[in-house]
């Protein structure tokens, strides 16, 4: 049996960079006292402003910046794999960021970038309202590179809604699916479990979701509710509400032996034409 230890991380962000990561080092470091070998943060981490335009403010280039360099750091300190959640890089629009999760191995080298596709425009009710195109470059490319414990795919939080996507990690190999996401409270209390674990099982993937819950400036309220889903559906930890860290075991054995034994992933077919 070939098991490994990987954490989400739930966070309810604020607009003070600085305390932020303080409290993603703390997290972390909880993480990798209950033996966590990967650690997935949540979206938007390391600030959550007062409204949209306000992360132009702090956005970064890549590979320089207080945020890429705690994260570098972290990873290398504590010795782990760290998904960075997603941070703003800088786009080349300056009206416009790049919402990039940046994966770094033990060494604190970035392996993978992902620039989230899926933008959340949308209108939830109970004149909640969202814009993220306004102030968000759509990313183009989908991401999956290598660790000890298997390949991983990255998305975030409203890519969750398109399948489409994760077939695509899956096409590239995918095995573990990390999911940083913000959901709205509305949208997570309707389809938060129910997504993360359709997405699991028509992948036959694990999935690690690591979300924002709690109140923050903005006005806004995000659902929590971090978790981790074994390729079969099962949620093997969970945490609803509050700061925290969920810790789960991986088995890329028994993933292999149930991808093989129920190969569900190798008959689709895919009939599109009208007759």
């Amino acid at each position: 049996m070939t098991v490994h230890r990987i954490a989400a991380v739930q966070m309810a962000s604020g607009a003070q960079v600085a305390a932020n990561l303080q409290e993603a080092q703390r997290l972390i470091q909880e993480a990798v006292e209950n033996g966590a070998e990967c650690v997935v943060l949540p979206e938007n981490f390391a600030f959550m402003g007062a409204n949209d335009h306000a992360k132009l403010a702090i956005q970064e280039p890549f590979g320089e910046g207080m945020i890429q360099q705690f994260l570098a750091q972290t990873a290398k300190q504590q010795g782990i794999w760290l998904i960075g959640g997603t941070i703003p890089l800088a786009s080349g629009d300056p009206h416009r960021v790049r919402a990039a999760c940046l994966a770094y191995n033990p060494e604190g080298i970035c392996v993978a970038r992902y620039d989230k596709i899926h933008l959340f425009d949308v209108d939830v009710g109970s004149h909640e309202r969202y814009e993220e195109s306004q102030t968000t470059d759509p990313g183009q490319e989908i991401t999956v590179f290598d660790t000890p414990f298997g390949r991983i795919g990255l998305a975030i939080c409203y890519d969750l809604r398109f399948p489409e996507l994760f077939r695509c990690l899956l096409e590239q190999g995918a095995e573990i699916i990390c999911v940083p996401s913000a959901f709205t409270d509305i949208t997570g209390r309707a389809h938060w479990e129910l997504l993360t674990r359709t997405r699991a099982v028509e992948n036959l993937s694990y999935l690690i979701a690591a979300d924002q819950g709690g109140y923050h400036v903005n006005g806004r309220k995000t659902y929590g509710d971090s978790l981790i889903v074994d390729p079969w559906g099962h949620v093997l930890n969970r945490l609803f509400q509050g700061l925290g860290v969920v810790t789960a075991d991986i088995d890329t054995e028994h993933q292999a032996q149930l991808r093989q034994r129920f190969p569900t992933i190798h008959h689709r077919k895919i009939l599109c034409q009208a007759r």
